[in-house]
């Protein structure tokens, strides 16, 4: 009984390490540009001259993602399989941040702006860690026959992903396209920003 419990608990520690290197976690960090103004009108103002330029215009909130891999290509027999695809993902939220302390009521119509904003933004966040999943799972055990240089496998692998991040684009302008439209959870925001204190 010793024995087997000994056994045991090896097992558990041997395994305990590949099980954790197995798991990743993307990095979030939120970065902020300043905004000036005494109301809310006079912030939203203040947005519109220094929010992020995205096409052409300026936007209240942004977020980015840098998304680096570690791949192991195995050559199997005359196949190629991709057995390893460990994903290295930086998120960075951009949002305004008031420059001077404001008072009180401004600060609570602030509160509940910005709060939204973010979660707004933490949307984009989820959507876009859902296609690393969805690279990873795609990605990982993708084998081409008759590929002893990993070329014919490349090649595929990055079709696949063409297709993933266009859909996570899309689903992002899907999403911004509800949020900002009449009866939007933007757009209300937005309002009670501009017609509060």
């Amino acid at each position: 009984m010793k024995a087997g419990l000994v056994r045991w608990l090896l097992v558990a520690w041997v395994l305990q390490p590949i099980a954790a290197k197995a798991e990743w976690q993307p990095v979030e960090q939120v970065r902020t540009y300043a905004v000036t103004g005494s109301s809310g009108a006079a912030l939203y103002d203040s947005i519109g001259e220094k929010g992020p330029e995205l096409g052409g215009s300026r936007a209240v909130a942004h977020t980015t993602f840098k998304l680096t891999w570690t791949r192991k290509y195995e050559r199997r027999g005359n196949a190629c399989v991709l057995a390893v695809a460990r994903p290295k993902l930086i998120i960075t939220y951009t949002l305004p941040k008031p420059a001077v302390e404001l008072s009180a009521v401004t600060q609570a119509s602030w509160a509940t702006f910005i709060a939204g904003i973010e979660t707004h933004e933490r949307v984009h966040g989820d959507h876009i860690k859902e296609m690393v999943r969805d690279i990873e799972a795609t990605s990982v055990g993708l084998s081409a026959d008759d590929d002893p240089d990993c070329r014919k496998i490349r090649i595929e692998l990055t079709k696949r992903l063409g297709e993933l991040s266009a859909r996570q684009r899309q689903r992002g302008r899907d999403f911004d396209k509800a949020e900002m439209s009449e009866g939007g959870n933007i757009r209300r925001l937005i309002l009670q920003l501009v017609n509060g204190p």
